[in-house]
């Protein structure tokens, strides 16, 4: 996502300005829109009765905070259906 919204090279040059894209977008392409490709769209890609409860709990939220820490977001959680399959304690 990171490298979507940032479109920075390992040395810190922008690549392709006008190609950058918002993080809420690159959050749908992580997700619903992921699943659009697939061919999924009915049973995953977003938060919706009767689809997959596949997700996870970031420890910050990637629509507030700096577009140069999205990579840097932790995972505290992944749920998986209706198990959780990774979690570690949130930070304090």
């Amino acid at each position: 996502m990171e490298s979507a919204v940032v479109r920075k090279t390992l040395s810190g040059r922008v690549l392709g300005e006008d190609e950058r894209i918002s993080v809420y977008d690159a959050l749908k392409g992580v997700t619903i829109n992921s699943a659009w490709q697939s061919n999924m769209e009915n049973e995953a890609g977003s938060i919706t009765l009767g689809k997959q409860a596949d997700f996870v709990i970031l420890d910050e939220n990637p629509l507030m905070v700096d577009p140069e820490h999205l990579s840097q977001i932790k995972i505290v959680t992944t749920i998986k259906g209706d198990k959780k399959v990774y979690g570690v304690h949130p930070r304090k």
